[in-house]
């Protein structure tokens, strides 16, 4: 409990310092941060088109996030899920178009599954070299977002059929049987391109929570990732788990993908970067630090920051470049979190001093006060 308070003091704090520190920056360039703030905050809730985006741009930050709150907590550090969810855009769009009269109830869980499952083969690779022969999962999984990025481009320019292309560099939109949009959100919220994608990232945080806290698979997974050794001691196979975690860990970038796919773009193009929502993921789940709940709070803020961000110019003419300042100095602060429970542990320490002291002063007025009491009595 002392830890989850503590991770949660970090957080916070975080994200205050990083608003300091842009309110800051705009005082030196002569902006008003209280405006630009206000502006931010307008852009975000304004409108329920407006909201509508926040929760289109946090359904794949919160999957992305658990993917590397998985493999975190194996004791993996996941960088390649842009990769892992790229493969399961790609796989997902590809084949929605290419069976346009799949009827919905079979082609809406078979290509979510298909997304799923390429990104998990995408996470279990560096996982399995990882395991069989000590590879750095960090270096691997780099690796893979850049040949996954060009593999993905290059299946959408000379591999897929011309009739399900738009143009060299897009493919046309899927069908009403493989769209995750539903019209009453889309009414709901003014035209956003909201999906029930939202939906199934709230249900696999319950999902990732039950499996990873109440189930003998993460047990094991939690396990090996706190001592290997004393895993595989204790009769768990390190390797395998090691395998799963990371799978599980493309499954969910995968899930993510194929819902940017599915939900929000509704179709491919060409990528001159690997997808932000995997290391902005990687930045959730760091803020988040380990919870699921936190997770989720977190996604919130950096969606908040996201799109407020983009109604900040036109209000209050901050440019948008000084949200990616704060969010940046957000994850400078949680990356230096030593910092922070060492300014926790000063103000701490001058509190109990100073309650110390008002102690002794209110015990020696207690002293001087009998003192006088006992000599008028004589």
């Amino acid at each position: 409990m002392a830890a989850q308070k503590n991770s949660f003091s970090v957080a916070l704090f975080s994200v205050l310092f990083g608003l300091i520190i842009g309110a800051v920056i705009m005082l030196v360039f002569g902006y008003n941060p209280i405006s630009g703030y206000v502006a931010l905050l307008g852009s975000a809730f304004g409108s329920m088109q407006d909201i509508g985006g926040v929760l289109t741009q946090m359904t794949p930050l919160i999957l992305t996030a658990l993917g590397f709150a998985v493999a975190q907590t194996a004791g993996f550090f996941n960088i390649g899920l842009s990769g892992q969810a790229l493969a399961g855009w790609v796989g997902s769009v590809w084949y929605a178009l290419s069976f346009p009269d799949m009827p919905a109830y079979l082609m809406m869980p078979s290509s979510i599954l298909l997304g799923v499952g390429l990104g998990a083969i995408a996470g279990a690779i560096p996982g399995w070299l990882r395991a069989q022969f000590g590879a750095s999962e960090v270096i691997v999984t780099i690796m893979m977002n850049y040949i996954l990025l060009f593999l993905g481009n290059n299946i959408l320019q000379n591999t897929m059929s011309k009739s399900i292309k738009e143009s060299a560099e897009t493919t046309k939109q899927v069908g009403a049987n493989a769209s995750l949009q539903m019209k009453w959100l889309t009414d709901l919220t003014q035209g956003s391109s909201i999906s029930a994608g939202i939906f199934i990232a709230l249900i696999m945080i319950v999902v990732i929570w039950f499996v990873m806290t109440k189930t003998t698979l993460g047990f094991e997974i939690r396990a090996v990732g706190l001592n290997a050794d004393a895993a595989k001691y204790a009769g768990m196979s390190d390797k395998r788990n090691a395998v799963i975690a990371m799978a599980i860990s493309g499954g969910l970038a995968g899930l993510a993908g194929t819902i940017e796919g599915l939900g929000n773009y509704l179709n491919f193009f060409t990528q001159n970067g690997s997808p932000a929502i995997g290391f902005d993921g990687m930045a959730v789940a760091l803020l988040g630090s380990g919870s699921y709940l936190g997770i989720l709070a977190s996604a919130a803020i950096f969606s908040v920051l996201k799109i407020g961000g983009l109604g900040m110019p036109m209000s209050s003419g901050v440019p948008f470049e000084l949200v990616d300042i704060v969010t940046a100095s957000i994850i400078f602060f949680v990356g230096a979190k030593y910092l922070i429970q060492l300014i926790q542990k000063r103000v701490h320490e001058m509190d109990e001093k100073a309650a110390e002291a008002a102690a002794i002063k209110k015990a020696a007025k207690a002293e001087s006060v009998a003192g006088k009491n006992q000599k008028g009595g004589e």
